[in-house]
């Protein structure tokens, strides 16, 4: 996950600069306190995206058609609610609300995706457990921290949280952040390789070198542009990469796997390394406890054997 832009991944242009209606549950622009669980309309994601830049906003896509919906959203307001203010919870009816569902491409639901400083960072799709939803929340506020998103929302009761004291990151590290807060990927890519070679063990840096990696190569990607040149060649390594890093982007991990899979059984055995390579690469920046990558594991080590 990263809050840099994920460009082509979800376009949310058209409701970032839209004037939001007035709404009793829409977080408020003014500094009073914010409920920590909101219900979001097409009308008033503006204000949402505003809130990212100081909090880190997780965005639920359901229905109240969608059983597996009714399963995970007690769950993620459970857990919003336990953080006491470090994480808004932004419910979106997708029926009632379809330009947001567009703009999200949330072609199944559940469907969670994370903002941070008005940028989408994609979670996880479908109704997963507890124990995994924790976890990627606590990977949602270290990727928050790395883009200065520290902020909390006031909660009714509670103490005011005490001034955090911020840990200085490691040179190469906030070398690397300087970077991609300047839009120079190269250059972070380049940071994070060397506090790698210089310690091996350093799984932020691993953990960091994936996200920028990611982002580098899907920077300058048009969703649309790069599907029809995959549906062209099938067998084009770099035009199927091109969309799975993309669906990757855009939470659409499963699907990524499945192309990058089939592509591995379609081509020669020159390629079927670099394929292989990816797949790894892709797997460590899910995280190997995901049951997406366990799923796809099992069926890469099946082509392999």
């Amino acid at each position: 996950m990263s809050a840099a832009a994920l460009r082509g991944a979800v376009d949310l242009s058209s409701l970032r600069n839209r004037p939001a209606a007035p709404a009793a549950d829409a977080p408020a622009p003014d500094g009073r306190a914010t409920p920590l669980i909101v219900d979001v309309t097409d009308a008033t994601f503006g204000q949402v995206l505003e809130l990212s830049r100081s909090v880190p906003v997780v965005v639920d896509l359901w229905a109240e058609w969608c059983g597996p919906c009714k399963q995970l959203s007690p769950i993620l307001e459970k857990v919003v609610t336990e953080l006491a203010g470090r994480v808004v919870l932004a419910k979106v009816d997708v029926d009632a609300n379809p330009q947001l569902s567009q703009g999200f491409r949330a072609q199944s639901i559940p469907m969670v995706v994370a903002l941070i400083a008005g940028q989408p960072v994609p979670m996880f799709t479908g109704a997963v457990p507890e124990e995994q939803v924790r976890e990627v929340f606590a990977q949602l506020l270290e990727v928050a921290a790395q883009n200065g998103v520290t902020g909390t929302i006031p909660v009714d009761g509670a103490e005011e949280p005490a001034e955090p004291v911020e840990k200085p990151l490691p040179p190469l590290h906030q070398a690397a952040f300087d970077a991609i807060e300047a839009g120079d990927y190269a250059a972070a890519i380049s940071a994070y390789e060397k506090a790698l070679a210089e310690n091996p063990r350093d799984e932020d840096a691993r953990a960091g070198l994936g996200q920028v990696r990611l982002l580098h190569r899907t920077q300058d990607l048009d969703l649309n542009a790069a599907r029809a040149a995959a549906a062209a060649a099938p067998t084009d390594v770099d035009a199927q990469f091109a969309v799975a890093d993309l669906d990757v982007a855009g939470g659409h991990v499963a699907d990524a796997f499945e192309r990058l899979l089939d592509l591995f059984s379609a081509v020669d055995a020159d390629a079927k390394g670099r394929v292989r390579e990816r797949l790894v690469e892709l797997f460590g920046l899910v995280g190997d406890a995901d049951p997406r990558v366990v799923t796809a594991r099992k069926r890469l080590a099946a082509l392999l054997f």
